[in-house]
């Protein structure tokens, strides 16, 4: 008898649907075909062991088992449970009617128990797209699934438990969440803020200015300065996520399987702050079995990467074109997937190895010429591609001690929101830029159109500061979000004078 089971395939960040065919016929053999993988062809012994552990027998003859469509590379064992279905309906053990209303996703234990899979999010989805009634799948997922509305799942702990539904009508316990409510009521939720940090208010100005424009900035200063602190504060100025940006990132997390059990949907914006000695494919993305890089994890968020000159050069150097295109594209031999990356990029760095090179109170031990050698590490096309360079000192201890309270990140962050409105209007009839630091040249000559006293104190920059053509586009792009804090239609001289405080390390003069 032929029977039909549905499951789902994830490939990038969208889902694809699996149709299991199962034939039983005369004969002795098991075959299964449609290009699976080694844990698909695995998953026969958990598939026998647990059918035989819930009271049901495997039929002693020929199964053919066909994974349609069968040009397309199935990975992974959460094909146990709809395999399983599938060969106790085609034995006659189980009814077919309902079978084509359900995907079915798990893997088996020997004893029949489900295991929690990757890509929930996205598979569910795409079973309310093609029109199924539900889908069954591990307890521990069932959360996750549940943000898609309209879909009925089934969160269930073993396979004992979807025979008798199908089987005697038994019903299952329904997961059901309001997406829009769990969204909101955690969305603000900030665990950490700046009214942790004393002192450095020119660097929270300038990381105010970076949230505000989504400009990519790093931190330049000694060892002990708080560069790691204020980095790890900037995700809580961020806008808040949109529904929209939440479902996304999500959906990127939950095929990485970074998604817990009793969370449904990511209401904060990520942070992630990979190790410096992070492989070139852990960064971006890709492998043997395409996974999401660092990245793609930080999209929507922020991607801090911290001690940035010791990071390989080949790692920092695959992050250009992504930090162009906010997309990243991971092309092998046998696939080609596409992975989003639009992250706010933050660095920090030591000015020197010793790390005391401009340190007003320690003397720096470098030997000439190697500051220079250290900022060398980091490639012009790569500094070309982040706004705002800020120097950070080391707080006294007569701000460590102040007992006033610093400006907490709510404030700073209803700043920020106000200023990105602006921009959303600004850029309303263009679907590819969504902040000043996405603007284009023409773009930028559009929308920032310094008078004569800014044209002057550009020309004076250029000149006295020894700052390199690269900046002029930078400075512009900055001067406009300081100007949208400021609530200005115009780019005034002053909010040019601000920006060209943040070009540090354009200074040709900077490192001796």
């Amino acid at each position: 008898m032929l029977a039909k089971t549905y499951a789902s395939a994830v490939y990038g960040i969208n889902a694809t649907t699996i149709t299991i065919e199962v034939n039983v016929s005369q004969g002795i053999k098991y075959f299964l075909v449609g290009l699976p993988d080694n844990a698909v062809k695995e998953g026969k012994e958990r598939i026998y062991s647990a059918v035989k552990e819930n009271g049901f027998k495997i039929p002693r003859m020929q199964i053919v088992v066909n994974m349609a469509p069968a040009d397309i590379r199935k990975e992974g064992s959460a094909y146990d449970l709809p395999i399983a279905i599938g060969i106790l309906a085609a034995s006659e053990q189980l009814p077919t009617e309902e079978l084509d209303q359900y995907i079915l996703m798990g893997e088996l234990s020997l004893d029949g128990q489900l295991q929690p899979i990757k890509g929930v999010l996205p598979i569910a989805i795409k079973a309310r797209e093609e029109g199924f009634k539900g889908i069954i799948l591990p307890k521990a997922n069932a959360l996750e699934a549940a943000v898609v509305d309209t879909l009925e799942v089934y969160g269930v702990d073993n396979l004992k438990e979807v025979i008798e539904f199908f089987k005697e009508g038994k019903a299952l316990e329904r997961t059901i969440i309001d997406t829009r409510a769990e969204f909101f009521k955690s969305v603000n939720h900030l665990n950490i803020g700046f009214e942790d940090v004393k002192g450095q208010e020119s660097v929270k100005r300038a990381l105010e200015v970076a949230a505000a424009g989504g400009h990519n900035i790093i931190m330049i200063g000694p060892p002990g300065s708080g560069k790691s602190m204020l980095a790890k504060r900037i995700s809580t100025i961020l806008p808040s996520l949109s529904l929209h940006e939440a479902l996304e990132t999500t959906k990127i997390h939950s095929v990485a399987g970074k998604i817990d059990s009793d969370t449904s949907l990511m209401t904060q914006r990520p942070f992630r702050s990979p190790h410096h000695t992070i492989s070139d494919v852990a960064l971006v993305g890709g492998g043997t079995f395409p996974q999401p890089g660092e990245i793609s994890l930080a999209h929507n968020g922020v991607l801090f990467l911290d001690e940035l000159p010791e990071f390989k050069r080949t790692v920092l150097e695959v992050m250009r074109q992504p930090l162009e295109d906010r997309t990243i594209s991971i092309s092998r031999a046998k696939f080609a997937v596409d992975y989003p990356a639009s992250f706010m990029l933050v660095a920090s760095m030591n000015p020197c190895p010793c790390g005391y090179y401009n340190h007003p109170e320690k003397e720096c031990v470098c030997a000439p010429g190697v500051v220079q050698k250290y900022l060398n590490r980091i490639s012009g096309p790569l500094m070309d591609r982040i706004d705002i360079h800020i120097e950070v000192v080391p707080v006294s201890f007569d701000q460590l001690t102040e007992e006033v309270t610093a400006e907490p990140s709510s404030a700073i962050r209803e700043r920020v929101e106000k200023a990105r409105l602006i921009q959303t209007k600004r850029f309303e009839q263009d679907k590819e830029v969504h902040c000043n630091a996405q603007m284009s040249t023409r773009q930028l000559h559009k929308y920032v159109e310094p008078d004569k006293e800014g044209e002057q104190i550009l020309k004076n920059a250029m000149e006295r500061m020894d700052l390199s053509a690269r900046a002029y586009d930078r400075i512009l792009k900055v001067a406009r979000t300081v100007a949208d804090l400021d609530g200005s239609e115009k780019v005034a001289a002053s909010h040019l004078a601000e920006a060209i405080q943040y070009r540090s390390l354009d200074r040709e003069s900077w490192a001796g």
